[in-house]
């Protein structure tokens, strides 16, 4: 298996780590790959999108031609994990703060997001998160400058929640957390990822 971490901005070598000791734990050969140019989306199985600054990562992404890549690949039924930043990059749309920044956005899962609705950096946070089809009990999540999701439709399921608020949100092979996984020991949200690109890429979605 070859999974790619989006390495334009934000914790892409947390994500590395992780990912691979998930691989490790679930006894899968596989690599784990930076992805900063068009052409390191070829062949993988998987690609997860980083926390970090939206705004300069949406930008880079439109600069490098990734961003039309990588809604390509995933219409190609490329499975996806956001988390924070990238649950943000993930969204059909955004709130006023999104627009106001010209935020880019892939619009590939059925969501309204909220950028920084639990506040800024010093109004970061853990919290027990009960996460829906995560076996184990709460996993605990690291919220930093956290977005929320507003609203889901279409093919978009909740999956996770937080004091009545939307931070985990599954679209058949796509995954979007608001909080950040990499930065805990648990690696159960990249195993759980790691399982959806076993299972091969589906029929085209749209």
């Amino acid at each position: 298996m070859r999974v790619g971490v989006l390495g334009l901005q934000g914790a892409v070598s947390e994500h590395l780590s992780s990912t691979g000791r998930a691989l490790r734990k679930l006894g899968m050969r596989g690599e784990v790959v930076w992805v900063s140019r068009r052409e390191h989306l070829e062949g993988l199985e998987g690609l997860i999108l980083p926390g970090g600054e939206s705004t300069t990562i949406g930008r880079l992404l439109v600069s490098t031609g990734l961003l039309e890549r990588i809604r390509e690949e995933a219409r190609n039924g490329l499975p996806l994990l956001g988390t924070c930043a990238g649950l943000i990059l993930l969204a059909s749309e955004g709130d006023e703060e999104v627009r106001r920044t010209g935020q880019p956005l892939l619009g590939l899962m059925d969501m309204k997001v909220i950028r920084n609705a639990f506040g800024r950096q010093r109004e970061s946070f853990e919290a027990d998160v009960k996460v829906e089809g995560l076996r184990g009990g709460p996993f605990r999540g690291v919220f930093i400058r956290a977005p929320v999701v507003e609203r889901v439709w279409g093919e978009a399921r909740v999956m996770a929640e937080f004091e009545g608020r939307i931070v985990g949100v599954r679209q058949g092979k796509r995954l979007a957390f608001s909080f950040h996984p990499e930065l805990t020991p648990d690696t159960r949200i990249h195993e759980y990822f790691l399982e959806l690109c076993r299972g091969g890429r589906p029929t085209r979605t749209s």
